[in-house]
C-alpha cells in the first residue's frame, strides 16, 4: 500500500493573515509553503533596521482588547514581551496643537464652541449605542457625523481628517468604517479617558519571526523575495503555484495579497465577470517617511492634522509610546500620507520626499530644523487602504473563488472592521478553519 502523505497548502503573502493561516495549518498536520515578493515576512507590518533594532516601515500598535494577536501571543508564550502604555493624542488645527487625550482636553478644545464641545465628547458614548452596524450601511461617513455631532464639529474636526487621509473619495466613505474606527479608540480608554495601546517588545518583526519559527518547526517553509506570477490550475482546480523560476505544487491556496493582485493570478482560469467583481474595491496608496531626530517633536504620540494646507493626515511621534532608549536616544517620528497611486508625491525621490515635507514641518514645529535629522526612511505601499464606501458589504468577494481549492483571504475582506494585524490575524485562522476540511491525507 502506498504511504499517504500530508496535504500541502501554498499560501500566498507572509504577511499576518498568511502567516496566522500557515501556523493553524502547520499545527494540524499540514504541509505548508508561504511565498511572498518582500525580502522580509510581516507585509505592512514589514521593518527595517535601525541601529541594531527592527522598527516597522508603516506606524502601527494594538488596542489593548484587540484579543485575536492577544490569544496568539498567548499560545506561543510570549505574554511577557506586550508592552502596554498610556499615550496622548491630539490635533493640529489653525495653526495651533491642541491636547485631545482625555475628556477634559475635549472640554479645553477652544476651536469649538462649549455646546460643541460637549457634542464631540458624547460622541463616543453614543457610538457605543449602536448595537448594530449594519443599520449604517446606507449612510456616508459624512451623513452619519453631522447626524451624531453637528454640522460644527463635523467641519472642525472629522471632515479635514476624512479628506485629509481619503482625498477624492472622502464623501463616499462608510459611515460603519467611521463607526468603527471611534469605537476601537474609545474601547481602549481606561478609567480616566486616557488611551492605552499595546506594542510587542523587539517590534512587530520580532513577533513575525517567533509564528516563523513554529511554522518551520513543523516542517513548513517559507520563501522570500520570490513574487508569485501565477497559478496553475486546470478543469476548476488549482494545482500550484509559479514563483520566481520556481514551480510549487499545492493541493490547496490561501491567497491573502490584495484583490487586484489575486484578479491577476486567477484571470487566465476564472470567468471575466469573476475578475472584475474582484477588482471593484478601489485601495490607496500610502507613502510613509520615519524621521530619526536628535530631539523631540512634541510630547504627544498620535497628532491628527486637520490642516489642509498640511500632506500629512499624522504625525506620529513612535518614541512618546515605545521608549527612545530603545533605539539610541533617537527620537522616531512617522508622517502618513495616504494617496492614489497615480500621485506624482508617490513617485518622488527619497531625497525629493524628504525636501518636500521640510518647510511643512518647520511651519508646524517652528524650532525643528533640519539638522535635528540623523537619518530618515522612505516607504510606499501600493495598496494600502481599501476605500469602504456605504454598502461596502456588497463589494465583498466570499472566501472561496470559482477554483474549488483556492480561497483569498485579504485586507479588503476584513469588514466592518478595519485594516489591522488584529483582524489579519483572526481571518487567517479563519481561512485555515475553512480550508481544513477540504484536505485529507494524499496518496
Amino acid at each position: 500500500m502506498t504511504p499517504s502523505r500530508p496535504p500541502h497548502v501554498a499560501i500566498i503573502g507572509a504577511g499576518f493573515c498568511g502567516l496566522a493561516a500557515g501556523y493553524d495549518l502547520s499545527r494540524r498536520g499540514v504541509q505548508v509553503t508561504l511565498i511572498d515578493g518582500d525580502a522580509e515576512i510581516g507585509g505592512l507590518a514589514g521593518s527595517f533596521r535601525l541601529n541594531g533594532v527592527r522598527l516597522e516601515k508603516f506606524y502601527h500598535h494594538w488596542f489593548v482588547h484587540d484579543e485575536h494577536v492577544m490569544t496568539l501571543i498567548k499560545e506561543l508564550g510570549a505574554q511577557d514581551h506586550i508592552i502596554v502604555r498610556p499615550t496622548r493624542t491630539g490635533m493640529y488645527y489653525a495653526h495651533n496643537l491642541f491636547k485631545l487625550s482625555t475628556p477634559v482636553d475635549v472640554l479645553r478644545f477652544t476651536p469649538l464652541p462649549l455646546a460643541d464641545r460637549v457634542r464631540l465628547g458624547l460622541l463616543a458614548l453614543r457610538v457605543r449605542a449602536v448595537k448594530d452596524w449594519k443599520t449604517l450601511e446606507n449612510l456616508t461617513a459624512a451623513e452619519w457625523l453631522r447626524r451624531m455631532a453637528g454640522q460644527r464639529v463635523y467641519e472642525v474636526v472629522w471632515e479635514p481628517l476624512l479628506r485629509g487621509k481619503f482625498g477624492d473619495y472622502a464623501s463616499e466613505v462608510s459611515a460603519v468604517w467611521f463607526w468603527n474606527k471611534l469605537k476601537l479608540r474609545g474601547g481602549s480608554r481606561g478609567k480616566g479617558g486616557g488611551e492605552h495601546l499595546a506594542y510587542y517588545r523587539g517590534g512587530f518583526a520580532a513577533l513575525a519571526d517567533h509564528v516563523a519559527s513554529r511554522i518551520r518547526a513543523a516542517g513548513g517553509r517559507i520563501v522570500v523575495n520570490q513574487p508569485v506570477h501565477a497559478v496553475l490550475a486546470a478543469d476548476g482546480k488549482a494545482s500550484g503555484v509559479q514563483a520566481g523560476g520556481e514551480t510549487i505544487l499545492a493541493d490547496a491556496i490561501i491567497a491573502t495579497p490584495a484583490l487586484p493582485i489575486i484578479a491577476d493570478l486567477l484571470a487566465p482560469h476564472v470567468a471575466p465577470a469573476y475578475v472584475d467583481s474582484l477588482r471593484r474595491i478601489q485601495y490607496l496608496a500610502n507613502l510613509c517617511v520615519v524621521l530619526e531626530l536628535r530631539h523631540s517633536l512634541s510630547d504627544t504620540y498620535w497628532l491628527n492634522v486637520n490642516d489642509p494646507e498640511f500632506p500629512f493626515v499624522g504625525v506620529i511621534e513612535h518614541t512618546n509610546f515605545a521608549s527612545s532608549q530603545t533605539y539610541g536616544g533617537r527620537h522616531l517620528v512617522y508622517l502618513s500620507k495616504y494617496l492614489p497611486e497615480s500621485a506624482r508625491l508617490f513617485h518622488l525621490d527619497d531625497q525629493e520626499v524628504l525636501d518636500f515635507l521640510m518647510p511643512h514641518l518647520q511651519r508646524m514645529f517652528p524650532r525643528f530644523t533640519r539638522d535635528w535629522i540623523l537619518s530618515y526612511h522612505v516607504s510606499r505601499a501600493r495598496y494600502a487602504q481599501p476605500v469602504v464606501v456605504r454598502n461596502y458589504r456588497q463589494l465583498l468577494p466570499s472566501p472561496g473563488t470559482p477554483l474549488e481549492n483556492v480561497f483569498i483571504a485579504t485586507m479588503a475582506q476584513i469588514y466592518p472592521e478595519d485594516r489591522g494585524t488584529n483582524y489579519a490575524i483572526r481571518d487567517g485562522r479563519r481561512s485555515a478553519a475553512l480550508i481544513m476540511p477540504t484536505l485529507a491525507p494524499i496518496r
